[in-house]
């Protein structure tokens, strides 16, 4: 079975709620992280198997498949696929086991996991109906 690395970590500043970074769409986020790997490992992002990104709030503007979204926006070729995982809290997590175990059994040799997400751009979630709303 083949053995699955790590070769180098990338990630945006941590940002607050409303801080310098709510501005910043969540694909527009990833996709300078993508980038930065690249440009950091100098990898051709053609070979690339897979792009797995993990987003657990899914709602407002990543409430599509923001892995693709990046990864367009990353100028990745579009033959490089990309998948959203949503497992909540271990959705980044989760990427990254994706990835090893692909790997691992044999699916691709590279792949770039992670997770993305910017809770101000999200819309706000409310309770269910029958508990009333303020």
């Amino acid at each position: 079975m083949k053995e699955a690395v790590i070769i180098d970590a990338v990630r945006t500043p941590i940002g607050n709620f409303r801080g310098s970074l709510a501005t910043i769409r969540p694909d527009d986020l990833a996709a300078i992280t993508l980038k930065a790997i690249v440009e950091r490992t100098g990898i051709n992002p053609a070979d690339i198997e897979e792009v797995y990104l993990g987003c657990a709030n899914q709602a407002g503007e990543d409430n599509r498949n923001v892995a693709r979204m990046a990864t367009l926006l990353a100028d990745f070729p579009v033959t490089v696929a990309a998948l959203t995982i949503n497992r909540l809290c271990a959705s980044g997590l989760n990427a990254v086991n994706m990835a090893a175990r692909a790997i691992k059994v044999g699916e691709g040799d590279m792949f770039i996991a992670g997770g993305v997400e910017n809770m101000t751009r999200g819309p706000f979630v409310f309770g269910k109906p029958e508990m009333g709303y303020p």
